[in-house]
């Protein structure tokens, strides 16, 4: 492996670990893989090519096959347009098979093979023509979500699920309503497809769609119910402020709720609060707050409460940090986080109070964690709904409110887009739920990473790709591992 290999390696992951997120079209799916467009971008030379030698001709202890290029597609400065190449494939070759070669590092040229059939070959060639816009693009896309070939279903499925979410609302007069309910109704639906149906079900549907969705939401079949997160997002999009009062009743007050169902619920609250632009932050934060009676469950809302400046909470942190078991004490971290964001002076005295009780936890929050940022709001909806709730509205004070709009203000979608990054919006991430690191997060005794970047990791990130720098120049100049006897 070259230092440029290396460096380009590093690079890139240095890049995935710093880089903003923000909001993507389906912020409840995930990306099977590297799409075709993607994959083109990152190569110097891609052509379309046909086999001129049968398996009976190739070097079959290499695998190379002799190919003939027929359509340049990038990198026409590398090479032309019949000329022929050696490409590795080890599967069946027939003469005048096509494929689509993928080449790095000219002038001597590395090929990978993709075999095409006709309609795939089609597709391929178009890709290179979209442009970048992104709503555009996913017109091209739209069209290929339920393919018979399953490589261009699946690559249109992984083209939706890292565009910009605004790009899928302006999608809305090509998507078809009726055959969206099939698919998303259809049992045979893959969990990743079915979250991406709802999140469109969102764009194009309305109140009419309610029933079916609700029925989904209330039954006892899981494989109704997949794709829970994207399912609810669905339903509050549609219903509007009023269907949290179902959302709350099955899922956030209801302590007989999984983990995995409450988490999907906050996900949904977590977009709506982010880009849904549907219901106002007053009346998600009330929902929320059904969370934090929730002691196990407490510490994955409080970070939201914070970027969204409700600090009606702060008694209900004392009562959090104060009452932490050794099963639950990891809470106490995001509580203090929620404490040094809050402007009220009654915050900074409570953190004083704190720091005698617990001084370790204290110490981790300010070691690890930068202080949450409250996210900017951009929306003038209010709460027009009554709600039962047994908390108290707390007003805020003549000195707050000459406090900075930044800090005080509730938090609306930023009018931002770009890749990925929900699964949302510089700062905030909407993601598939993986209950997976809750167990981690208790053996470590932390809560949820702040919405801010963490210094910490970020020296850790440096530091690890200068070490890999630094060991990759090694073994290039002592001559490999073997050489230098590692």
């Amino acid at each position: 492996m070259s230092i440029r290999q290396i460096t380009a390696i590093v690079l890139v992951a240095f890049a995935v670990v710093t880089s903003p997120v923000v909001t993507v079209a389906c912020p409840f799916c995930s990306a099977v893989g590297q799409t075709l467009r993607q994959e083109m971008a990152l190569m110097d030379a891609v052509v379309i090519a046909t086999s001129i030698e049968g398996d009976s001709a190739r070097n079959l202890e290499t695998g190379e096959v002799r190919m003939r290029i027929e359509r340049v597609l990038k990198g026409g400065d590398l090479v032309k347009q019949g000329q022929e190449v050696n490409a590795i494939y080890y599967g069946e070759v027939a003469v005048g098979r096509r494929f689509m070669l993928s080449g790095v590092d000219p002038p001597d040229m590395q090929w990978s093979c993709l075999p095409l059939s006709e309609r795939a070959e089609a597709y391929v060639v178009k890709i290179p023509t979209l442009g970048e816009d992104d709503s555009e693009r996913l017109k091209f896309y739209y069209d290929y979500l339920q393919d018979d070939e399953a490589m261009l279903s699946r690559d249109a499925y992984d083209e939706f699920a890292i565009a910009p979410y605004a790009s899928l609302k302006a999608l809305k007069p090509q998507i078809d309503h009726p055959k969206l309910v099939e698919w998303i109704g259809n049992p045979e639906t893959s969990v990743d497809r079915k979250r991406l149906y709802l999140t469109m079900l969102g764009v194009v549907g309305d109140q009419q769609d309610l029933p079916f969705l609700e029925q989904m939401l209330r039954s006892s079949q899981k494989s109704t119910r997949s794709g829970l997160d994207a399912l609810i997002g669905c339903y509050l999009t549609l219903a509007g402020e009023k269907g949290l009062a179902d959302v709350d009743e099955l899922f956030l007050e209801n302590k007989k709720a999984s983990y995995a169902d409450t988490y999907a619920a906050i996900m949904a609250i977590r977009f709506h609060g982010t880009e849904g632009d549907v219901i106002p932050r007053s009346a998600l934060v009330e929902s929320l707050h059904h969370v934090l009676d929730r002691k196990d469950l407490a510490d994955l809302v409080i970070p939201d409460l914070s970027r969204w400046s409700d600090w009606s909470q702060i008694e209900k942190m004392r009562e959090l940090f104060l009452q932490a078991d050794p099963d639950n004490n990891w809470v106490r971290v995001p509580v203090v986080n929620y404490l040094r964001a809050c402007p009220r002076p009654e915050a900074a005295k409570l953190l004083e109070e704190l720091e005698k009780v617990d001084p370790d936890s204290i110490k981790r929050a300010n070691s690890f964690f930068s202080i949450p940022v409250p996210a900017q709001d951009t929306s003038e909806s209010e709460t027009s709904i009554q709600r039962k709730t047994d908390r108290k509205t707390v007003q805020r004070s003549e000195n707050e409110s000459k406090k900075p709009a930044a800090m005080l203000t509730r938090v609306g979608p930023p009018a931002q887009k770009g890749p990925l990054a929900p699964n949302g919006t510089v700062g905030t991430g909407i993601a598939a739920p993986d209950p997976v690191g809750f167990g981690e997060r208790k053996a470590a005794g932390l809560g949820p990473m702040a919405a801010t970047p963490n210094p910490w990791r970020l020296a850790y990130v440096v530091s690890l790709a200068l070490s890999t720098i630094m060991i990759g120049q090694f073994l290039l100049l002592s001559g490999g591992p073997q050489a230098s006897g590692l």
